[in-house]
């Protein structure tokens, strides 16, 4: 019976360290809580809106190809000299918004992007590796579930910082009609709930 629970609680230890099974269980109570309480009053920032509904008119009449050609020059952009498609999204008023935003957290957000009605980036407190984020769960789980839909990622470890992190993304909604726009992914600290 020892051996039994032994094995349990090291288990538990061991999901816990490495983000396994049981943390897995136990983050999305906790992160959405966390969102609820802190990220979703700003959600609805004029700053936010206008930039999400300005891209989505931008970018209303863009084709899967327009956004495949568009995510090829963001990755090449990533890890060339010259970032001209970065340097734009980066130096926008939504992305000094979200970068504010995450300093102010004190390390709970780890990163912030927020995306258009076609899964495009629209403003980020860093770059990320993709410009168009429509086919991932982020995105999938988040704007096309609709108006308040939250969806928590697994954990994983980031290997920059060394913590454990999950990804929250949530839908936008322009608070003028209650439609969903776009969404938000932020990286939270699961080590710091």
């Amino acid at each position: 019976m020892r051996l039994l629970a032994a094995s349990a609680l090291s288990a538990v230890i061991w999901a816990s360290a490495f983000g396994g099974p049981a943390l897995a269980q136990d983050h999305v109570g906790p992160i959405t809580e966390y969102v609820k309480a802190n990220v979703a009053t700003w959600l609805s920032d004029p700053v936010v809106i206008t930039a999400i509904n300005e891209q989505n008119a931008a970018h209303a009449g863009l084709s899967q190809a327009d956004i495949d050609t568009l995510d090829k020059q963001w990755r090449a952009e990533v890890e060339a000299g010259s970032k001209p498609m970065i340097d734009k999204v980066l130096g926008n008023a939504l992305s000094k918004f979200l970068s504010a935003k995450q300093a102010e957290a004190g390390g709970m957000i780890t990163e912030a992007f927020v995306m258009d009605n076609k899964g495009l980036n629209v403003g980020q407190s860093d770059v990320t590796s993709d410009y168009w984020q429509g086919d991932e769960a982020k995105w999938q789980k988040s704007f096309g579930a609709g108006a308040g839909a939250i969806f928590v990622d697994d954990v994983e470890k980031d290997e920059s910082t060394q913590t454990l992190q999950s990804q929250v993304s949530v839908a936008i909604s322009d608070p003028a009609t209650g439609q969903a726009i776009g969404a938000i992914t932020l990286g939270i600290d699961v080590e710091g709930l």
